[in-house]
């Protein structure tokens, strides 16, 4: 089943860490079967506190998106996005 992970970004900490983190993250997708669908587009806030920024990325299955989440590449740079940026990250199985 199709498999959505979904990144709110509440603010950034550190632009320097959160440059860091864009470059690795977008190399960490090379050889996974990802689709973006939202990437940093405009976002209104309609209920609870204020987004600050979004991405949504498709995968065919769970287990491709944990395999892309947990690579040795996106591990490498997801270390920078816990000291740049503060997100709620979250996946969602779909249609």
């Amino acid at each position: 089943m199709t498999t959505y992970v979904v990144f709110t970004r509440d603010r950034i900490k550190d632009e320097k860490e959160f440059a860091t983190y864009g470059q690795l993250a977008a190399k960490a997708g090379e050889g996974h079967p990802a689709t973006r669908l939202a990437f940093y587009g405009e976002v209104e806030t309609l209920e609870g506190d204020p987004v600050d920024g979004s991405v949504i990325i498709s995968f065919p299955t769970k287990a491709e998106a944990l395999a892309w989440y947990n690579s040795p590449a996106y591990t490498a740079a997801r270390e920078h996005r816990f000291k740049g940026p503060d997100y709620r990250v979250y996946m969602v199985e779909g249609v």
